[in-house]
């Protein structure tokens, strides 16, 4: 009798994934055979569940981008082998086991956790390529992270700060406030009492690097609170919608805008995803990077998972073990 799997599959867009059991995947040669530990949420898969992913994909499909489990079968081919343990980056991730090209997975450190590793590329990835790669902060700098205490946000704090820059951190509530504290932030700013960010920032100095995954008016708020030559890091719109943000002070002051979208990168540069999680590895194993699932379910409550991101009432990576 063949063996059966669970798969959390999107059925129909605008519908959260259903649970199905399933025959477990004979994987085609050339592609990995992965037993899936864990697998994390992120704002994309909703935006993928509802049809408006960057990278459309027709029902049905597996949930999930990334994860993290054990190989169970390699191609001679690979660098890989059986009972490594390994990061993925792919669709699909929401299955008990996947079969992936070699090129989405990469070893991650023993001392880490697959309920870490699960939510680690992504959210971290995003944050330093961003920072480093196209924003270029230097250390001594000064950094605002809108969303602080969300899945890329808290990121961007510990790696902002593991890069020498002074981090202001924008989050709401008290214990969010205190969530990014705990991560690194130098200063905070409670956004649910702040009336004029614009002004609380420029009051701390003003800022040389925007990170805005929240976008609307927060995100413009931020923007004209860059001093000369600042730059802006466009991550997302998890606030709703996209910043208006004035392109006049743009040219007057020399800030230069840019777009990000770390899955882009696997087309744009994918040489660079490999090194910058190199280099991230080695931040988490020399203890400057502390990453923590700020919720932890099973793949039974996969859709209160969603509920969680959809309301933005988790502090950090929703993760799902599988």
């Amino acid at each position: 009798m063949a063996q059966k799997i669970r798969i959390a599959s999107v059925e129909q867009l605008g519908q959260d994934p259903v649970l199905r059991s399933v025959e477990m995947p004979e994987c085609p040669p050339g592609l990995l055979c992965i037993r899936m530990r864990a697998a994390a949420l992120n704002f994309a898969d909703l935006l993928k569940a509802k049809g408006q992913y960057q990278e459309p994909q027709d029902p049905p499909f597996l949930a999930g981008l990334e994860g993290a489990g054990e190989v169970i079968s390699a191609p001679e081919t690979s660098d890989l082998a059986p009972g490594d343990r390994v990061v993925v980056s792919h669709p699909g991730t929401m299955a008990e086991v996947i079969c992936v090209p070699p090129v989405a997975c990469q070893k991650m450190p023993d001392s880490m956790s697959f309920q870490q590793a699960a939510g680690f590329q992504v959210a971290y990835g995003t944050s330093h390529l961003a920072l480093d790669g196209r924003a270029d902060l230097r250390a001594g700098e000064t950094l605002v992270v809108l969303g602080a205490a969300g899945g890329v946000g808290l990121t961007a704090v510990e790696v902002g700060k593991a890069m020498g820059a002074r981090v202001i951190a924008v989050a709401r509530g008290e214990a969010r406030l205190q969530t990014v504290r705990s991560a690194g932030a130098d200063e905070v700013i409670d956004s649910e009492t702040c009336e004029d960010l614009k002004g609380a920032l420029r009051a701390l100095g003003g800022v040389d690097v925007v990170y805005d995954p929240v976008g609307g008016k927060m995100g413009e708020a931020a923007f004209r609170a860059l001093k000369r030559g600042g730059r802006f890091l466009v991550i997302g719109f998890a606030g709703g919608g996209a910043p208006a943000l004035p392109l006049n002070h743009a040219l007057v002051k020399n800030i230069s805008i840019h777009g990000f979208y770390w899955g882009g990168y696997r087309l744009l540069d994918p040489g660079a995803l490999q090194h910058s999680l190199s280099r991230l590895f080695s931040l988490f194993e020399a203890g400057k990077l502390h990453p923590v699932a700020g919720k932890v379910l099973p793949l039974e409550q996969l859709v209160e998972g969603y509920e969680l991101l959809r309301s933005r009432k988790s502090v950090g990576k929703i993760v799902i073990s599988l």
